[in-house]
């Protein structure tokens, strides 16, 4: 049983690992979640997407760009980044998602502030970090702006999701010059 009160500080960031299938279908498997996602997320999601997804991360000799969010040993979401290549080697691509119980209690912003740190402080070479919201994605909006993500633009007619055409909502962070 989920506690009905959760602090953003209860929960860690972790490689997945062997066992967390259980989980990871229990919060994953959501249309809610797939709805605001990219479509390579799979739905519904099955026991051999969570095995897939846990092989995939597992922990390398190389920095890490995906976590999982634990909350007393159970992973409820993920957080990762996605590196730029060519041109784009200096961005990176922030992505996220939670399962539905955890929504609205501070916990994603604080992933997403973490794994920023995270990624500036691993990536030497990465000077912005972004994200593209769903125009309808009003608490992914919110989440970035928490995390101190500032709004960039509104790409229009660029994205389709469940055969809808839709604006994407450009998020920015730039990595914080010394002074």
């Amino acid at each position: 049983m989920m506690p009905s009160k959760i602090s953003p500080q209860v929960f860690t960031l972790r490689h997945f690992q062997d066992g967390d299938q259980d989980a990871l279908v229990a919060n994953a498997n959501n249309i809610k979640i797939f709805n605001n996602v990219r479509d390579v997320f799979p739905n519904p999601y099955t026991y051999d997407d969570a095995l897939w997804w846990i092989d995939a991360n597992k922990q390398t000799d190389k920095p890490t760009t995906c976590f999982a969010i634990d909350v007393d040993g159970e992973v409820i979401g993920a957080v990762g980044v996605v590196l730029g290549g060519d041109v784009y080697r200096i961005s990176a691509e922030i992505g996220y998602w939670l399962g539905e119980n955890y929504w609205g209690k501070g916990i994603a912003s604080e992933a997403v502030k973490q794994m920023t740190e995270y990624t500036f402080n691993n990536f030497p070479e990465i000077e912005r970090i972004w994200a593209g919201i769903f125009d309808f994605n009003r608490a992914s909006m919110r989440v970035l702006e928490k995390a101190d993500y500032h709004f960039e633009g509104i790409q229009k007619k660029s994205a389709i999701k469940n055969g809808v055409v839709l604006d994407i909502h450009v998020y920015v962070k730039f990595r914080e010059i010394a002074q």
